[in-house]
């Protein structure tokens, strides 16, 4: 597992789960199991948790304890899953957001500027859209969409247009493709940087990522009890923002809604001030730790 992926701030995700012995709990982003395997230990003979996640290569890490579910699903399907295995509600839910080492560092699935490989970046290998598809058959205005959104890019447009150009005499077919066909467009000095944010904005289009974020939202505060405690960590602005947004006001924009009492309209109530980040010393020993920001709330 620690070959996986090493989670980052174990102890702080613990410890906002707030964990009751007895409870029931989910992980929705299994991957390596480290924080399934850290949950159970705290959990007694009556505690149960019930992991999601949809890659194929997390269920090499399934854990052999009775008390433990595996659902191979995305997690925007929460509460369908958790309904069908008699789990709602439940105490305490945890979400690691974005890409695990693992599949960073797995050279055939794209997801890393470190490696040549097929364009793919799919969570789910299942599905049928890849990053391939994205970069030949999406018009310039898409492009420009989710370069722009996603990955934030100044010269979405200019890039957009470089790519669509670039298509009309060969498809591009992997990451090396890729670069050379934006080479032009990458500012001097910032070449990892640029990349990492078009790898991004690919990767969230593929796996549409902020739209399952949202519905895992939506359904986490009807899954959990009173009391019960959603642990986030993510690592962009652009999940900790939905993220953010939805804890303050039960929405993703506009303002924060009041009842007819002039009560607060939002089903969760932020335990954190602001966002959790790493310790030094863990961003030392891992690097991933260093974008990471962990929210935590409470169903009111």
């Amino acid at each position: 597992m620690s070959e996986y992926h090493v989670p980052v701030m174990l102890k702080e995700c613990i410890d906002g789960l707030n964990i009751d012995p007895d409870g029931t709990y989910v992980d929705v982003t299994f991957g390596g199991g480290g924080h399934s395997r850290e949950i159970l230990k705290h959990l007694g003979p009556k505690g149960r948790l019930i992991a999601f996640d949809q890659d194929a290569d997390a269920q090499r890490n399934i854990i052999d304890d009775e008390r433990f579910v595996f659902v191979d699903q995305n997690f925007r399907y929460l509460k369908n899953f958790c309904r069908l295995h008699g789990a709602i509600p439940v105490n305490g839910i945890l979400a690691d957001l974005g890409v695990s080492s693992h599949q960073f560092d797995e050279a055939d699935r794209g997801f890393s500027i470190r490696f040549d490989a097929e364009l793919d970046m799919r969570m789910n290998q299942l599905g049928e859209l890849t990053a391939k598809d994205v970069v030949n058959n999406y018009s310039v205005a898409e492009l420009h969409r989710i370069f722009g959104i996603y990955g934030e890019i100044q010269n979405a447009r200019s890039l957009a247009e470089t790519i669509a150009t670039a298509r009309l005499n060969t498809q591009i077919v992997t990451i090396a493709d890729l670069k050379n066909v934006i080479s032009n467009r990458i500012p001097k000095g910032k070449e990892n940087k640029y990349l990492a944010q078009v790898f991004q904005a690919l990767r969230i289009e593929v796996n549409q990522e902020l739209e399952a974020l949202k519905d895992f939202l939506m359904q986490s505060a009807e899954v959990l009890g009173v009391g019960g405690r959603l642990v986030v960590m993510s690592y962009h602005s652009l999940e900790d923002r939905l993220v953010k947004n939805f804890i303050a006001k039960g929405k993703f924009s506009g303002e924060l809604e009041k009842d007819l009492y002039g009560n607060d309209n939002k089903p969760l109530d932020a335990v954190s001030r602001g966002a959790i980040t790493a310790s030094a010393e863990e961003i030392t020993n891992n690097n991933r730790a260093r974008s990471a920001k962990l929210r935590i709330a409470v169903k009111k």
